[in-house]
């Protein structure tokens, strides 16, 4: 995708104790409050029903608040309509009018706005060029792919050089290959021209491929914000650890903590294992372990839990294994396609360096 310069009124948009309540009994948005800062792109995440969408209108003015307040730019815009917000989104359907160019498209925003038709040819021509569909003008949609049609819904957002650009969910209509070239090419224009951009998708590889930070929402709440190292490696509780990137959750009891090196000791089925203790003290607690941080053994292996493998999948760059424990049956990952744990084998489950993380009970 080419990058070509514009102006960019990246802005800021924060929520301060924001809830949507509809009707009486139906609150989807539950004092939230959030910031993101300007030229930055942060992905809210969660499952169907958690907020995320409903957050993201309330952004455009396409939802409002029923209390609390929306700021852009250090602005209030609470109150203000659609189209009063210097705001553009992108949508899941692409939105695109099926009876007009893509030319069209993309300059219909700055058209409706009253600029002069040769400001906006010029415009529009450049937008068509900032997504790499340069000399697609004249088509119309339908003789476009669904990458392309979503490069044009983007072109058309990017010409109302908005303070804030707004995707929802818009790569679920493509496959799976087309879906992570249009998510890199998305990152590579928000970087280079430095856009504000607030992104809502229930993909966790998607938010955690395209995010400098993610916030995690479950219950019209907010689980837990961070950048997607820090959700990844550090997940406030069982929901965060097993929607971002999955883990195998096994109740534990530390048993000792030292408070000065920071760390505690767990004991399972015997093994003994000291991580990090991350402020919690002695007592009952979660293990959180990701299944790319197993690593299965031959039985005859000492130090590790006795399992027997239940399946045994190969998917190309790695074997994917469900294996039965005393603690349950766990998930585990292996880059070695070569070395085939078959379904049905003993195996000795041991915990790579960087194994598991604990959790509050």
């Amino acid at each position: 995708m080419q990058t070509t310069s514009i102006h960019s009124k990246a802005a800021s948009v924060e929520f301060r104790n924001v809830s949507k309540v509809y009707g009486e009994t139906v609150t989807a948005v539950d004092d939230v409050s959030l910031k993101v800062e300007a030229g930055e792109l942060v992905t809210l995440l969660g499952p169907s029903g958690c907020g995320k969408t409903t957050t993201l209108r309330m952004i455009a003015g396409l939802e409002m608040a029923s209390s609390g307040s929306i700021l852009i730019g250090g602005a209030d815009v609470t109150l203000l309509p659609a189209t009063d917000r210097d705001v553009s989104m992108v949508f899941q359907s692409y939105a695109l009018f099926p009876h007009m160019t893509v030319l069209e498209n993309v300059a219909y925003g700055l058209k409706v706005s009253g600029m002069k038709k040769p400001e906006v040819r010029v415009r529009a021509l450049n937008g068509l060029e900032l997504v790499g569909l340069t000399g697609y003008g004249d088509r119309l949609p339908s003789e476009l792919s669904g990458g392309q049609q979503q490069r044009v819904a983007v072109a058309r957002a990017l010409v109302l050089e908005p303070q804030v650009l707004l995707f929802d969910e818009p790569l679920s209509n493509l496959d799976a290959k087309l879906r992570r070239q249009v998510r890199e090419e998305i990152r590579e224009l928000q970087q280079s021209l430095g856009l504000t951009v607030v992104y809502v998708t229930h993909d966790q590889e998607e938010a955690l491929a395209v995010s400098d930070r993610i916030i995690v929402m479950r219950n019209a709440g907010i689980a837990q914000a961070g950048t997607p190292r820090e959700l990844y490696e550090e997940p406030a509780d069982s929901f965060v650890a097993d929607f971002i990137g999955e883990a195998n959750l096994v109740d534990v009891n530390i048993e000792q903590v030292d408070t000065a090196a920071g760390t505690a000791r767990v004991s399972l089925a015997g093994v003994s294992i000291s991580l990090p203790s991350r402020g919690m003290a002695a007592g009952p607690a979660r293990l959180a372990v990701r299944p790319n941080r197993l690593q299965l053994k031959g039985p005859e292996a000492t130090g590790g839990l006795p399992g027997k493998v239940l399946k045994s999948t190969y998917v190309g760059n790695h074997m994917e294994y469900v294996v039965r424990l005393a603690q349950g049956e766990w998930f585990a990952t292996s880059d070695d396609v070569d070395t085939v744990h078959a379904a049905g084998t003993e195996v000795s489950v041991h915990f790579r360096e960087r194994g598991p993380v604990l959790l509050s009970a």
